[in-house]
């Protein structure tokens, strides 16, 4: 079982892995032996995610790049190759939203939030899978969302990004599995992190929402989305391709669910 689950000797890189679910992420991915790398563009989160893997007696390679510049994202993964080896596990975390209602929101505030959640990850990925196709093995995983699925107001962009991102993770399945590499995403419920903390106050209607509607009757904890994460880059998941993994509580099953009303 133990061996289902070792990345040892594996190198995986997390986009946007300097804290919540990305952090959770690759220190889940370092405990089960991966040599992990972590982009990001801001030197005092990139410092925090070296303190946090260092409070783990882990290890971390951290980088700073654009994921949405391809000379920047060229150069960083050059240097991965370089110092470590070839990217064997990919994981597409890196993101933004915006809450905007569609006729306040610019169009260049629409397109930022296309470019970073959905342009990005065709650029990672674009960029590490010819070694992967060498190799004739690779994992990618791209950070979906429950917005891959249905809308919500102000989330426009998001959303728009998050589905296309679903259906990005399937055409690469479509032209890459047959290489043995395996590409899925995770779709996040509403998580427990420092971005959603104020939503998560008692009393706050947001809060009462995803009490209300999620039928496991809680948020849910960056930890419990790396678990899904370390399942799809690990050898367990090797015939599992162009899957949306959602770890949500039970919220898309029925967005109807009503604590209370719907237990008798």
């Amino acid at each position: 079982m133990k061996d289902l689950f070792d990345l040892t000797g594996k190198v995986a890189l997390v986009t946007g892995g300097t804290q919540g679910i990305g952090l959770a992420v690759g220190l889940l991915l370092a405990k089960a032996g991966a040599t992990v790398c972590v982009n990001g563009r801001n030197d005092e989160k990139l410092q925090h995610c070296k303190d946090a893997f260092r409070k783990q007696d882990l290890d971390v390679f951290t980088l700073k790049f654009d994921v949405m510049n391809e000379h920047e994202v060229d150069k960083g993964i050059t240097q991965i190759e370089k110092s470590i080896g070839p990217v064997d596990i990919l994981i597409n975390n890196a993101g933004i939203i915006k809450r905007i209602p569609i006729l306040d929101m610019s169009v260049t505030e629409y397109k930022q939030v296309i470019d970073i959640d959905l342009v990005a990850p065709l650029i990672l990925s674009k960029r590490v899978v010819p070694k992967m196709i060498e190799k004739r093995s690779g994992k990618i995983i791209n950070m979906c969302s429950m917005m891959s699925v249905y809308g919500r107001n102000t989330v426009s962009a998001y959303a728009s990004a998050k589905g296309g991102l679903k259906l990005l993770t399937q055409s690469m399945t479509c032209e890459w599995a047959k290489y043995n590499i395996q590409i899925n995403g995770i779709g996040p419920g509403y998580i427990a992190t420092s971005l959603t903390a104020p939503l998560r106050e008692k009393g706050h209607p947001f809060n009462d929402l995803v009490m209300s509607r999620t039928p496991a009757g809680r948020w849910g904890e960056s930890e419990e989305v790396a678990n899904a994460a370390l399942f799809l880059a690990s050898k367990a998941s090797n015939f599992v391709n162009g899957h949306i993994l959602y770890v949500d509580g039970g919220i898309l099953a029925n967005f109807g669910y009503v604590k209370g009303e719907n237990d008798l």
